[in-house]
């Protein structure tokens, strides 16, 4: 899988055509282009709805994993995501994504879309992995990824795992995607570009022999799941336009032992792997960015 032409589906997830979705906003945001429409600016209201459905994110995600072992399926993790997000007033962002519910009552028989709440990537897995019975063992990666919507404002936020005794790649790698989110992190300011966060990731990934993956990127989110910009985890020109207090967005930089091509599952339509089956890791935290630096919305529970 090469560069995503006009006419293939956004790498973002929104189930729209590139040329619709992150390509006309890259497109309009070039640095050359005045007058283009920015990034959408979070008031102080919603902003306070980004914070609450972050933790909620963050809380999920946090007491799902501490009950994560070898031996248990991904339905089992999909099984406890479903009930506390729901149990907390929310609802699973993943489910039958791009068509959810506008009630989390509703009955969601028949629906088309990602049929699970909670995406679990396991080994070459990239990501949108759906839970199954698969049964985690020693030596496995999962990226366990859950996106909560909160009273009409979404949190994203995801984590690799090692389960058991894992090789010598799967924990660098694993530590490389956690590092590089984190370094990403680190640049975002106001007045900082959008290029600095791709630069950050990928100056550290190719440093320990690894690579970046191309065909899907972090994103604006709010009262949306994907918003503008498509943010890219390696270095584009097309991205040097600048972060501003009150941007919100997700950096989930997904890390490739080999190749960073990925190739989509024909099986299920959502599932994307690794082009030549080595691992894959990835971690993804919700960034507002704020007049003196950053905030990561969706920091794990103290």
């Amino acid at each position: 899988m090469n560069k995503v032409g006009r006419n293939d589906p956004c790498p973002c997830g929104s189930g729209n055509k590139y040329k619709r979705c992150c390509g006309r906003i890259a497109s309009e945001t070039r640095s050359d282009s005045p007058g283009a429409p920015v990034v959408p600016v979070k008031t102080a209201e919603e902003i306070e709805g980004m914070r609450a459905a972050g933790a909620l994110a963050a809380r999920v995600l946090h007491e799902a994993c501490a009950r994560v072992e070898a031996g248990i399926t991904t339905d089992r993790i999909n099984d406890w995501v479903h009930e506390m997000t729901l149990d907390a007033g929310a609802y699973p962002a993943p489910l039958n994504y791009p068509n959810p519910p506008t009630d989390p009552r509703e009955p969601i028989i028949g629906r088309r879309g990602f049929p699970k709440s909670v995406c679990t990537s396991v080994n070459d897995v990239v990501c949108h992995g759906i839970p199954d019975d698969t049964v985690l063992k020693d030596g496995d990666i999962v990226n366990v990824d859950v996106t909560v919507l909160l009273e009409g404002f979404h949190g994203d936020t995801s984590r690799t795992l090692m389960i058991g005794e894992v090789s010598d790649e799967a924990r660098r790698i694993t530590e490389t995607a956690r590092e590089s989110m984190f370094a990403a992190i680190e640049r975002c300011r106001d007045g900082a570009t959008f290029w600095d966060i791709g630069d950050a990731i990928q100056s550290l990934a190719e440093e320990r022999g690894f690579s970046v993956v191309r065909d899907f990127t972090g994103h604006g989110i709010g009262r949306q799941f994907h918003e503008p910009p498509a943010v890219l985890h390696y270095r584009d020109p097309m991205l040097r336009f600048p972060m501003k207090a009150g941007h919100v967005f997700t950096i989930e930089p997904m890390i490739n032992a080999g190749s960073y091509h990925a190739k989509i599952d024909p099986r299920d339509n959502w599932t994307a792997r690794t082009v030549d089956g080595r691992l894959s890791a990835q971690f993804e935290h919700t960034i507002l960015v704020t007049e003196t630096g950053h905030e990561i919305l969706t920091a794990a529970p103290e």
